[in-house]
């Protein structure tokens, strides 16, 4: 029986494919939430620590202040969030979560738990493990790289 992609020949374009699919497959669940690219993040950062202005958010996001302005006002319009200035400074304003943003985090995370068990079924814990070791390396060796190209500049 041939299929209709051919194998893969080498781990980096499999690992692309991997990501690829996970990635499409995260943003058809995070459709159904009304959530987009980005917001989960903004959720998980809120959730942790509720009321950061939006130059924090930035930073523990590692995103521009203009991005999460943008991000802000859009999650503000669905609901999630909630901008109220600053009680000692009032040019800064800062961001919280709303009963909906709560709401939304508590199906974010049954949708983090779905993508584990679809992405990994059939794994058992020393796989996991094993595995997850594996994509650590991997990362620290792109972080490497990638830090190291930034240093070059």
């Amino acid at each position: 029986m041939h299929s209709q992609h051919p194998e893969p020949q080498t781990l980096d374009f499999l690992l692309a494919q991997v990501s690829r699919l996970h990635h499409h497959r995260a943003h058809e669940l995070l459709d159904g939430l009304g959530l987009y690219r980005g917001q989960p993040p903004v959720l998980f950062a809120l959730q942790e620590r509720d009321g950061l202005t939006h130059g924090e958010l930035a930073a523990r996001l590692g995103v521009t202040p203009a991005t999460i302005t943008r991000m802000i006002q859009r999650m503000e319009k669905t609901g999630f969030v909630l901008r109220q200035p600053d009680d000692s400074d009032q040019r800064i304003s800062r961001v919280f979560l709303t009963e909906a943003g709560r709401a939304v985090f508590t199906e974010l995370q049954m949708v983090w738990s779905t993508m584990e068990a679809e992405s990994f079924a059939g794994f058992n814990d020393e796989e996991r493990i094993v595995l997850r070791a594996y994509l650590q390396r991997i990362r620290e060796n792109l972080i490497r790289v990638i830090n190291k190209e930034i240093e070059d500049i």
